[in-house]
Order: structure tokens, then C-alpha cells, then sequence
């Protein structure tokens, strides 16, 4: 059984036992998080939500809080003597995801 489910403006197909990496939500280490926004639960039949799919949920453990690597943005302007560098690191959450209830 599979879900794709909304998070952070973001679509995620996701089964049981899957680890997915969303945009940071607001949960320590280990809490519960569920997922209500349900866009469509496939498996022996398929549900599609119009837009949601109704009593459908998602639950998952927070496995890790962090930052993804480094990426730097670089902008020059030839012959004028302007540049600038600025790096940016994307916060993130790790969640395994435990159960889907259709």
C-alpha cells in the first residue's frame, strides 16, 4: 500500500517503513507526526482525493532534524567590479513514515 501525501508545499509518494526527507517541521526526536493531507492511497484499489482523500491519514516518527549541505550562490556583473557570495543550507526533517490508514 502507498500514499502521496502534501507537506511543504511538496507532493511525496510514500510506503511503510519509507524515510523521507521534508521541509523542517515543528517536532523533536522521536515525536509522532501525522500526515492529514492525503492526495491519493493506491494499493489493491486506488483512492484519488478530489482534492483530499477523506479519513485518510498518514503517521510517522521524526527520525532526525538537521541542515543539508551547503550551496553557494555566486553573482558577478562582468566589467563592473560587483560580486557578491552568499551560501545557503535548506533546513530539513527526516521522518520514517509507520502506518497509512485509508
Amino acid at each position: 500500500m502507498y500514499a502521496v501525501i502534501t507537506t511543504g508545499g511538496k507532493q511525496y509518494k510514500v510506503s511503510e517503513g519509507d524515510a523521507i526527507y521534508v521541509e523542517k517541521l515543528d517536532a523533536n526526536e522521536g515525536d509522532k507526526v501525522t500526515f492529514d493531507q492525503v492526495v491519493m492511497v493506491g494499493g489493491d484499489t486506488v483512492k484519488v482525493g478530489t482534492p483530499l482523500v477523506d479519513g485518510a491519514s498518514v503517521t510517522g516518527t521524526v527520525e532526525k532534524q538537521g541542515r543539508q549541505k551547503k550551496i553557494i550562490i555566486f553573482r558577478y556583473k562582468p566589467k563592473k567590479g560587483s560580486r557578491s557570495k552568499k551560501g545557503h543550507r535548506q533546513p530539513y526533517t527526516k521522518v520514517v513514515i509507520d502506518s497509512i490508514k485509508a
